[in-house]
């Protein structure tokens, strides 16, 4: 739904703050943030013209192959963030552990974790990336947070959002009362709202997943994909269409515009980790965006915000979009689970 004026991202967080939604720290953490991100957007789109594309030669703690982009992008995000006093500690899915604030830069009482660049894999094609970020209250008495400090469910995060460098560089972002989307005016400089208070559709006939992991899906995912695939002639007595970017900012992004679901089940390939996406860095800032859209998350077999971390690059199996299919593809779980 588009506002009936355009307004800018500051002003509608001044109007949060005015409200009482958020409070000051709150506010200028994230436009702190969306600078970041309006910076991460330029080197995005010079491409090869400024030398960001290929791999940086290096691997992050998940032990995957880093692009440049990867660590400009998580570079850009330290550096802002470090010394705005907003923070007290930050995380992200390209280092190994959390860091603290310096000790020569004011502290404040909030965590941020992000994935500086979602979707990295798909850089060299010019296809959509994205950053997402998540925020988190520091607990009281912490002056230099660690790890552990980190491990709190997704319940308790205050703030949650997304950017996507596409055609257009959109932030989508929630505070707990809505989800918004901003769209990046170039000439300006500016993040301007063009979409207020966004809500999924209830019910789909899209769902996005990685097909070729197929064969090494649980036996309920197996039932329920191959049952979507049947079509209006199988049990579901409707056709589906299946979108997959393999950048989760642009499949979830795809979702808030126009509906579906978004699957990154467990399979046997990384069962042993417990799953594929992880908790703190996509999966919990996804599903508060998602669920603050009147769609809904899940493992399969729990409620996504709900889940405890045990670890800050803990991975669990995803499944959010709108919320009658996430409830069907939950059901098949637990059919299989009573069997």
């Amino acid at each position: 739904m588009k506002p009936a004026k355009p307004i800018s991202l500051t002003r509608y967080l001044i109007e949060e703050q005015h409200a009482g939604r958020i409070n000051a720290d709150l506010r200028l953490l994230i436009e702190v943030v969306a600078r970041a991100c309006k910076t991460i957007s330029m080197s995005v789109g010079k491409g090869a013209l400024g030398g960001v594309l290929g791999d940086a030669g290096t691997g992050n703690i998940q032990g995957e192959a880093q692009k440049k982009l990867d660590v400009i992008a998580n570079d850009v995000l330290l550096e802002a963030n470090a010394w705005g006093g907003h923070l007290a500690g930050l995380a992200s899915e390209e280092m190994d552990h959390s860091q603290p604030i310096p000790d020569a830069f004011q502290r404040g009482n909030y965590l941020l974790l992000f994935d500086p660049l979602d979707g990295s894999s798909n850089i060299d094609v010019n296809i959509s990336v994205g950053t997402i970020f998540s925020v988190l209250r520091c607990p009281d008495g912490v002056t230099s947070p660690g790890d552990e400090h980190f491990l709190q469910p997704g319940t308790t995060q205050v703030c949650a959002g997304y950017t996507t460098y596409g055609p257009s560089t959109m932030l989508v972002l929630t505070v707990g009362h809505g989800t918004h989307a901003f769209t990046l005016d170039r000439e300006v400089g500016s993040f301007i709202m063009t979409a207020r208070d966004i809500q999924i559709p209830a019910d789909t006939k899209e769902f996005a997943i990685n097909m070729s992991n197929q064969r090494h899906w649980e036996p309920p995912m197996q039932r329920y994909v191959a049952d979507l695939l049947a079509g209006k002639d199988g049990p579901r007595g409707k056709d589906f269409n299946m979108r997959w970017v393999a950048s989760m900012v642009a499949d979830v992004h795809r979702i808030l515009t126009r509906g579906g679901v978004f699957f990154y089940p467990l399979d046997a390939k990384c069962r042993d980790k417990g799953g594929k996406l992880r908790l703190m860095y996509e999966a919990n800032p996804m599903s508060f965006i998602v669920e603050q859209a009147g769609g809904a998350a899940s493992t399969g077999r729990q409620r996504m915000l709900e889940v405890q971390p045990t670890g800050l690059h803990q991975r669990v199996p995803v499944m959010l979009g709108s919320r009658n299919e996430v409830a069907e593809a939950v059901r098949y779980h637990a059919e299989h689970d009573r069997a």
